[in-house]
Parts: C-alpha cells; structure tokens; sequence
C-alpha cells in the first residue's frame, strides 16, 4: 500500500511540476527565444545536427511510454489503447518523420542545433511522457462512463485530428521552402500562412487543445497549457523576425499564431 500511495504521490507532483512550469516558460520566452531555426546564434555551446536533435529530445515520447504503458492496470483495456492512440501517431512523426524529412533537406546541414535545448526538451519530454503515459494506462478512472468517454473522445480527436494536419502541411512547407532557397529564408505564403506567421505552431496548439479534451484530465490540461506557454511567445518573436527581415514586403495583416486574433 505505501509503494501505491508514494506512486500516486509521485504522478501528482509531477502533474503539478507540468502545470506550474507553463508561466515560468513564458515569461522567459518573452525575452529570450530558444536559439535554434531562424532564431539560431552562437554561444550556446556544442551542437547536434538538427535531424538527430530532434530525433533524440523526441525520443522519450515513445520508448518511456512502451515502457511504462504495461505497467498500468487499464493497460489491456481497448479504450486505454485507443485513447493514446493519437498521442503517439503524433510523436511517431515528431521523432521519426519529421526528422527524415530534414535529413533530406540539405539545409538542415547548414546549422547546428544546441546540445543545450536538446537536453532541456529531452528532460520536459521525459516528464510529460511519464505523466501522459501514466494517466491514461493506470490513473484515468472513468472509462466505464459510456457515452461521456465516447463523446470527448470523439470531439477532442477530430480537434486534435485537424491540427495535426495543420501542423504537418505547415512543417512540410517550410521544409520544402528552405530546400528550395538553400537553407535562406522567404515569406510563406498559401493556406493559413495568408493569415499567421506560424501556422505550424497554431496547428500544434490546437492537437493539444484535442488531447485535453480527450483526455478530460489535469494532465491534458497541463500539457495543453504549457505548449501555449512554449509555443506562442515562440510564435510572436518569429513574426516580429519577419517583420525586421522582409520590413514593408511582409503582410500587414498577418497574425502571429491566432487567425485574426494574435
């Protein structure tokens, strides 16, 4: 009994450490952008190429939830099994599609990606992917709900389902825009980048606005939060880069990462 209640205990505090670790973040955004991609610069110490980067700080996404996933009692549970479903097709391309994809652009090459951020995002996915995994395969207690379950679930995935494919077609996009510029930056144009600089940043948001949803959860929630935490000052420093970069050339009426909000 005192190993089942220090567990809980754990899951709890980390659940707490996800959702008060969201304003921190930030705040810290606000004034300083994690240097990788268009916000790249020197003195962050040694760097990976970005394919490996990415592929590596993912990496806990999958290998810690089949880990952990077993181990909990709702682990054979049809409704567990498909309730995670989403969330790992979305960290399968995360940790190995998406980092293909830039290994075949040539201009992933061009710049390096900190070791520094690598480990940071390595230690946060470590986090939430314990929390995320845990939820679902032992702590989630109303699956047993009947046409509550079916109703969030069914909602939260076609929300989720939708930005996911934002998120990928924006990914795609400039991908294929800095391979084709070799590795320079343009202005993005066509789909949701008519109305924000970062539609692939929007796109995410709204997957875990699904997987709250989903989930109906504290754990979904926190996560949902601090990817707005992440993301969106992440969003608005890119599209004040725009701005300075491409000056009177760039479209006035473009939001940040909100369609024709912020």
């Amino acid at each position: 009994m005192k190993e089942i209640a220090a567990d809980e205990t754990f899951f709890r505090y980390c659940v707490l450490t996800l959702i008060f670790s969201g304003p921190p973040t930030a705040v810290a955004l606000k004034f300083l952008q994690a240097p990788y991609g268009k916000h790249n610069r020197s003195g962050w110490g040694p760097t990976l190429s970005p394919p490996l980067a990415w592929f590596l700080m993912e990496s806990p996404t999958l290998w810690l939830t089949l880990l952990l996933f077993p181990f909990g009692r709702h682990s054979h549970n049809p409704k567990s099994l498909l309730l995670f479903s989403p969330y790992l097709l979305h960290y399968f391309h995360r940790t190995v599609i998406y980092p293909l994809r830039l290994l075949r652009s040539s201009s992933s090459a061009k710049t390096g990606f900190p070791m520094s951020i690598a480990a940071m995002a390595f230690t946060f996915n470590l986090l939430n992917a314990y929390i995320q995994a845990r939820y679902v395969s032992h702590y989630k207690n109303d699956y047993e709900d009947g046409v509550w379950f079916w109703l969030r679930f069914v909602i939260g995935t076609v929300v989720f389902v939708t930005g996911m494919w934002i998120n990928i077609t924006s990914d795609r996009t400039l991908v294929r825009l800095k391979k084709e510029n070799r590795g320079g930056y343009v202005i993005p144009r066509g789909g949701l980048f008519e109305f924000v600089s970062c539609p692939n940043y929007f796109g995410e948001v709204v997957e875990w606005l699904g997987w709250a949803v989903m989930t109906w959860s504290w754990a979904g929630v926190g996560f949902f939060l601090y990817t707005c935490s992440n993301l969106i000052p992440r969003a608005r420093a890119s599209h004040v880069w725009y701005g300075e970069k491409f000056k009177d050339e760039y479209p006035k009426t473009r939001k940040a990462v909100i369609p024709f909000v912020f």
